[in-house]
């Protein structure tokens, strides 16, 4: 574990504490349930799945003085991803017969990784947290991590409808490339629309 930011009330880990996994896959499923609800739920499965499948060298942690889990930044290079695992890793938690199918829905939601950038792979902040500049810390810490890689780029998506996640990213210095229209498949994903947007990073 080591500590690549400190303030006066929290520290950015450049990893995930063993003791953070059930709290950090629980918060993935609540920040992302509604766009993950076919493809991973019930929850109890989705977050057994996920805790199951968590990579603590893809993940930034918020830590609290008193050790309390506040929140993660994941991101996804061509090494893995904070939320990664493949068909036999779902196949543990749902069945084979489920998890073809699951598995071609959670293919939608792919995105391919590029030689110099870094892609997010989720970021939320625990309920009891907010409002603190815990977003904005982890936020800060992934482009600092992308930087220290060499990497120019962060790139990320956001939903049409998470208006406060797309304002932080905007007011971060984070530009619209493309927005990805779901058309019939809003019904299944819960949003209508994805928003990619990056930001320069490297010298």
């Amino acid at each position: 574990m080591s500590s690549i930011q400190a303030t006066r009330n929290l520290t950015i880990e450049n990893d995930l504490r063993y003791e953070h996994r059930h709290l950090a896959a629980r918060g993935y499923w609540n920040a992302f349930a509604r766009k993950l609800r076919y493809p991973l739920g019930p929850e109890k499965k989705a977050v057994h799945f996920i805790e199951s499948v968590l990579d603590p060298t893809h993940a930034l942690s918020a830590v609290s003085k008193d050790g309390q889990f506040l929140g993660v930044a994941g991101f996804k290079t061509s090494n893995g991803a904070l939320v990664g695992g493949g068909l036999t890793d779902m196949a543990r938690t749902y069945g084979w017969m489920s998890t073809i199918f699951r598995g071609l829905m959670i293919s939608v939601l792919e995105r391919d990784c590029t030689e110099d950038t870094l892609l997010m792979d989720g970021i939320f902040v625990q309920a009891n947290a907010r409002g603190q500049g815990v977003g904005t810390a982890l936020l800060q810490a992934v482009e600092a991590h992308a930087a220290s890689m060499g990497l120019s780029t962060v790139r990320l998506d956001v939903i049409d409808s998470n208006l406060r996640a797309r304002a932080l990213y905007e007011r971060e210095g984070y530009s619209e490339i493309t927005v990805k229209n779901l058309g019939p498949l809003r019904a299944v994903f819960g949003f209508s629309a994805a928003m990619e947007m990056s930001k320069s990073v490297g010298c």
